[in-house]
């Protein structure tokens, strides 16, 4: 398909149309709400997700994964990029303090809320043949993705039945997994996800989420696959999971495991 402004444009009318005229954060909130996710919850997750991308800035963990920007002003000075910058514009302590940000009376944030950033990624991927014709290596493989879908309203909790799905396909067990990324829409859906699941909550996000770093729509799923792999190395683990909401009710996660 030849993208072009103009079907762009229909597919995000597309998105549009699939939404109801609640908004994700009412979503967020019925969730939070649904599953008894208090406001203290979210916000230490949201503050814990804050110190786990900050430390992982400041060890360099976040290296491999990124390549450096150079910006020139309108001055013509120039500028070089290569860490991402709302962790380190973030204060913590004002987290609890904040007022809900969508309902009155919610407890769903900006703080314990993703910020939509700006911010692209990409995956090279190649089949066994053509790695055995140019003779690369690869870091990782895609043993397996799976989809599931729920009501609009439901996505915040889509990420669960898309997990449970892929790991009865590949036959994983939860203890399987070495590590776990699922993105930070909002803090509730990495909780909720966590609680059902009975996920070790050390094995997610080691390196924080999109609480911390950001939202770039569209970018958001091959990010944390890359995170994942890098991760997986880091550590020494050799299995993992990725997966994320899709607003429209929908989910999807992807098996991983290093090469």
């Amino acid at each position: 398909m030849e993208f072009t402004i103009s079907n762009l444009s229909n597919v995000s009318e597309n998105v549009a149309a699939a939404r109801s005229r609640i908004q994700d954060t009412d979503f967020a909130q019925e969730t939070a709400d649904k599953y008894q996710i208090s406001r203290e919850e979210m916000d230490e997750f949201a503050i814990n997700s804050l110190s786990k991308a900050q430390q992982a800035i400041e060890n360099g963990d976040f290296n491999d994964e990124i390549a450096a920007v150079t910006i020139t002003d309108r001055r013509g000075n120039s500028s070089i990029v290569d860490i991402d910058e709302q962790p380190g514009n973030a204060r913590p302590d004002k987290i609890p303090k904040l007022k809900p940000a969508f309902q009155k009376d919610g407890s769903i944030t900006a703080a314990n809320s993703s910020s939509i950033s700006d911010g692209a990624s990409a995956l090279l991927l190649q089949s066994e043949q053509s790695l055995q014709t140019s003779g690369s290596q690869a870091i990782a493989k895609i043993i397996q993705h799976s989809t599931h879908s729920r009501q609009p309203s439901e996505f915040t909790i889509a990420p669960i039945g898309a997990i449970q799905q892929l790991l009865q396909n590949v036959h994983w067990s939860i203890d399987d997994v070495d590590l776990f990324e699922i993105n930070e829409a909002f803090a509730v859906v990495s909780l909720v996800a966590i609680k059902e699941l009975n996920l070790d909550a050390s094995k997610v996000n080691i390196y924080g989420g999109a609480c911390a770093l950001g939202h770039p729509i569209g970018s958001s799923g091959s990010r944390i696959i890359v995170t994942l792999v890098n991760a997986l190395k880091r550590t020494g683990g050799k299995r993992g999971v990725a997966a994320l909401c899709i607003g429209g009710g929908e989910a999807t996660a992807v098996a991983i495991e290093l090469s």
